[in-house]
């Protein structure tokens, strides 16, 4: 038995019952409180959608390998998982922001230690002081499991976990990945621990704090980094991926905050080499122990590393490269296995709470949505446009036919893993598509000369489905003659299964199509119509989203952006960045946007990271902005308003200010004329720059109107202002999926027949009203868009 002497440490050292709180704070809580963190969009579209993920550190890349071995091995151990059918997350620090899914030259970045000599290798201690003083890192095991667990990432592959230090009974060196280990649930997969440890001590310790430790292969040895074999034995051992992800799983549904440890032998052919190097692993450690350099802390593994390499002539880097390279993969299938399970038991969809988009990706798809344009899509031909007049409002984006499956029982005990009795049921749907329909709904109600005013553009295949899109389009008495019909093309489908509760068992959602937009063919239709402005869902590619923006600024239309989810939230910030030169305080590229909270963090950290703040002529509208010191104070003051004066429950405003929402929106207005923030229960926050002589000039700040006015220099007037979310009987929502459309479909409607709608403080309230009732209204309704909403409202313009 180890000496118990390693074990004589503080109480505290060894207490993790409170760690658990790390696994239930969420990365939707750290965007929300302006934590620096960026996940790559084809990450968080995989998270969100259930697809496995593989989280890789890279201290390996700044720390265990030198340039260009470290770069080719990052890259190949990415490559390693992507074939095996997941997603590589590899996770670093640049200038102090967190990185969850490197960019190519983010890693490059990394990569290159002989120019970039201040990067420091990033273990807990050192997080908050990294990003605070915006630092490169290459995040160790333990750095890694908490940005992998924070995201939701269930499995970490490496290649060497850290340990006890040899003489750790009596240095009390050991390794923080132990501690990170057992309080998140992560999978980490390694090659064992690194052999310049006391292998024996360290498993003695995962056992006190509660890690499993199961070695992945044919026997239950635990492999000794460069061996297959170290002498020890593991406790459990599983040969197959799916078995390893039934412990996540089972750990999963307990509820237990610890993560596993599954331990892969190096490949055979590597058996003999490691012999020897072990050899001079112990040549390493006797010179570091007379050098002083094992008491240096973090420095000593790096120094150990390169000195067995020195020692071995290269050949021990040739075996960190292939056990890294293994670990990815087996890493991979083991995050595949877990993803179908979750799935088969019901789990699929979000991993976690972080989820930032809508149900709109398919397996298949989320690779071809990344991109900005789909190439060899085959040409689009589009109906003759019939004998109606030009359109007022063009909506560009997603068409969709919703299926919903609902088993006609709520046993538990009846499987929906084969044919059960239930009901089917077909709607329309798509962000675009339910955007448009509330539109025409509205206009229609207004006047029946509007009835033909709202064009949707939008591909559909020349299949069944595309036939039932048009066919039921028309019915509502929409234009159809905006559809683009891709020849090979499959319309977008989303499918669903529910249980008899109403509870989301399972689904494919089908969305290829939507990228498969050209630009060309968008403006071939915009051209055809005299749109006063122009609606654009955030699933377009960002090619085509550019151009029509382009367009719009040449023939003075205004676009009015969704955002659609966070991942595709800033496919506008490239029409934008174009636009920069030409920057004005009259006239920003995009005239209104609508994001949720979520949204609006994305877009902000996108244009700081893109340096779009750093641009002269954002600096000059923001000078002329002139927000000084008593707006902030009656944004202080507003900020400590209930959210809701019937409920507050809700809790207050404060979020404005310390989530810094605020501060987001009002660095946003050069690039965006009019921000809608759609807070959910919270109500919605206009945020927006009026025009010069508008009535809004002899307007001030209001607390009890919860308005924030602020008047800028050349004669323009900031103003923010909160409206409180409706009453309404939560019993009654019986579907959430098209509200945040409804509400932006009733405000292109208003906007169609008042453009300048905003400039006028009755105006905006009233229009803002109409939108959170079309919004509750869908809320009442089983459809994507409320019926009601035919006659529901009037408008009176």
């Amino acid at each position: 038995m180890t000496s118990l002497r390693l074990y004589q440490l503080p109480r505290q050292c060894l207490r993790w019952a409170g760690y658990r709180t790390l696994s239930t704070y969420t990365l939707r809580d750290a965007v929300q409180r302006g934590a620096p963190i960026d996940v790559h969009p084809e990450v968080q579209d995989a998270l969100a959608h259930g697809q496995p993920v593989v989280a890789l550190e890279t201290t390996i890349v700044t720390h265990g390998m030198p340039y260009p071995t470290n770069l080719t091995t990052a890259r190949s151990v990415e490559k390693n998982v992507r074939a095996n059918e997941a997603i590589p997350a590899t996770i670093g620090l640049i200038q102090g922001r967190v990185k969850i899914g490197l960019r190519p030259a983010e890693l490059e970045r990394l990569a290159d230690v002989e120019t970039n000599t201040d990067v420091v290798k990033v273990s807990r201690r050192d997080i908050g002081a990294t990003i605070a003083l915006k630092k490169d890192g290459g995040t160790t095991c333990s750095a890694t499991l908490i940005f992998a667990v924070l995201a939701g990432i269930k499995v970490f592959a490496t290649g060497g976990l850290g340990g006890v230090h040899r003489g750790g009974e009596n240095t009390m060196d050991v390794s923080a990945d132990l501690h990170e280990l057992s309080r998140c649930s992560v999978g980490l997969v390694s090659a064992g621990v690194k052999s310049i440890l006391d292998i024996g001590r360290t498993l003695e310790y995962l056992e006190t704090l509660g890690v499993p430790v199961v070695s992945y292969g044919e026997t239950n040895d635990f492999p000794a980094f460069y061996t297959r074999k170290s002498g020890f034995k593991s406790p459990w051992q599983v040969s197959d991926p799916a078995s390893a992800a039934r412990i996540l799983h089972s750990q999963q549904q307990l509820g237990m905050s610890n993560g596993t440890l599954f331990a892969v032998p190096i490949p055979e052919k590597y058996e003999a080499v490691g012999q020897k190097l072990q050899e001079s692993v112990e040549v390493a450690l006797a010179e570091a122990e007379q050098k002083g350099i094992n008491r240096l802390g973090k420095e000593a593994t790096p120094w150990l590393l390169k000195r067995v390499g020195e020692l071995t002539e290269g050949k021990s880097l040739a075996s960190n490269v292939a056990l890294i390279e293994n670990t990815a993969r087996v890493g991979a299938r083991i995050a595949k296995a877990y993803s179908q399970l979750a799935k088969d038991m019901g789990m699929s969809g979000p991993q976690t709470d972080n989820d930032m988009s809508r149900s709109e990706i398919s397996t298949s798809a989320f690779r071809t949505l990344l991109q900005s344009t789909s190439e060899g899509a085959d040409k689009a031909s589009t109906h003759s446009p019939p004998n109606k007049p030009a359109g007022r409002l063009v909506v560009v984006g997603a068409s969709a036919i919703d299926i919903t499956s609902q088993a006609n029982t709520d046993d538990p005990s009846v499987s929906l893993h084969s044919t059960v009795p239930g009901t089917v049921t077909t709607s329309l749907g798509g962000v675009a598509r339910n955007m448009a329909e509330a539109a025409h709904r509205m206009l229609t109600s207004a006047s029946s000369a509007l009835e033909d005013a709202t064009v949707l553009v939008s591909p559909i295949g020349r299949d069944a489905f595309g036939k039932m899109l048009v066919n039921e389009t028309e019915q509502l008495g929409m234009r159809s003659d905006g559809f683009l019909h891709v020849n090979d093309g499959r319309t977008a489908v989303c499918n669903m299964v529910l249980d008899g509760s109403g509870g989301l068992t399972g689904g494919v959602a089908d969305m290829d199509i939507v990228q498969s937009v050209s630009a060309t063919q968008v403006l071939d239709i915009i051209r055809v119509h005299e749109p006063k402005i122009i609606a654009v869902d955030g699933n377009l590619g960002e090619d085509t989203v550019q151009a029509i923006v382009e367009h719009s600024t040449r023939e003075d239309i205004q676009v009015f952006f969704e955002p659609t989810s966070v991942v595709k939230s800033t496919r506008v910030l490239p029409a934008v960045k174009a636009s920069i030169d030409t920057l004005n305080g009259n006239r920003p590229p995009i005239a209104y946007i609508s994001p949720n909270i979520l949204e609006l963090s994305s877009i902000y950290q996108a244009v700081r990271t893109n340096d779009l703040t750093a641009h002269d002529a954002w600096w000059r509208i923001i000078d002329d902005m002139a927000v000084g010191s008593e707006f902030r104070l009656d944004l202080e003051h507003l900020a400590r308003r209930d959210a809701c004066e019937t409920n507050r429950d809700k809790g207050t405003l404060s979020f404005l200010v310390n989530d810094g929402v605020a501060q987001m929106a009002i660095n946003l207005l050069p690039f965006f004329q009019h921000i809608i923030i759609k807070c959910g229960q919270l109500g919605v926050i206009v945020v927006f720059r009026a025009e010069k002589g508008s009535p809004w000039s002899q307007e001030r700040t209001n607390i009890r109107s919860r308005q924030v006015v602020a008047h800028g220099k050349t004669g323009q007037s900031l103003v923010l202002k909160h409206y409180p979310a409706r009453l309404l009987d939560v019993s009654s929502i019986v579907n959430v999926t098209g509200a945040g459309d409804s509400l932006v479909g009733s405000l292109l409607a208003s906007l169609v027949q008042a453009p300048r709608s905003f400039q006028d403080s009755a105006e905006l309230d009233r229009i803002v009203g109409i939108a959170q009732k079309a919004a509750i209204a869908t809320l009442q309704s089983r459809l994507a868009v409320a019926p009601s909403l035919s006659t529901l409202f009037q408008l009176r313009m």
